[in-house]
């Protein structure tokens, strides 16, 4: 592949990702070509790091997260671009995040469980706003009596906290406990623009 056939991919990968709005996989890029014109998966790849490279010193940024890739605004620019929504960032409450949290590193986990973790009961209303959410699914029942569900993260929480795969998630070892777990999750929150990539870090 000659360079005027990178720099054209490239470039119709970057139009790509700011029209999206979300982010795309390799194989949904590739897609938008014509069959007979479409390139292979290493030469987007290339594309992409390229794209990387030509983001560099500017106010956005090509980020990887589990769903693909995506441009997304440069995390210290966010005091700034934040100023531009009125709307004040979405807050959850200290059990929302812990609970999120417990399922995070827990998962697959029950609200037994969870509750047994925290030392009370697990609202409705906080399982009713992770799942509409899509943070978490179900993804089985407990074999015990009653067949509670089992809750585990998703890709939109993997795509939300800037994260390719629960693997980039803190040590358990290097977290302090659920309450500065929670604290950090809450300072980074930004209504629905996903945080910056140290939101868990």
């Amino acid at each position: 592949m000659n360079e005027d056939e990178l720099v054209r991919i490239q470039a119709i990968a970057e139009a790509a990702l700011l029209a999206a709005g979300k982010p795309l996989s390799i194989e949904q890029l590739r897609e938008l070509f014509l069959e007979n014109e479409r390139p292979t998966r290493q030469a987007m790849e290339q594309a992409l790091v390229h794209l990387e490279s030509a983001c560099e010193g500017r106010g956005f940024e090509v980020k990887r997260v589990a769903s693909g890739y995506r441009l997304q605004v440069r995390e210290e620019f966010a005091p700034w671009v934040g100023r531009l929504f009125e709307e004040k960032p979405q807050r959850y409450s200290r059990a929302l995040l812990e609970t999120l949290a417990l399922i995070a590193y827990r998962q697959p986990i029950t609200r037994g469980e969870i509750e047994e973790i925290r030392g009370v009961t697990v609202s409705s209303n906080i399982i009713r706003t992770l799942l509409e959410r899509e943070w978490v699914r179900v993804v089985g029942h407990r074999d015990v009596p009653g067949r509670p569900a089992m809750y585990a993260t998703t890709k939109q929480f993997l795509d939300y906290f800037n994260l390719a795969g629960l693997d980039e998630l803190p040590a358990l070892s290097e977290v302090r406990d659920l309450e500065e777990i929670g604290r950090e999750i809450e300072k980074n929150m930004q209504g629905d623009e996903p945080p910056s990539e140290q939101t868990l870090h």
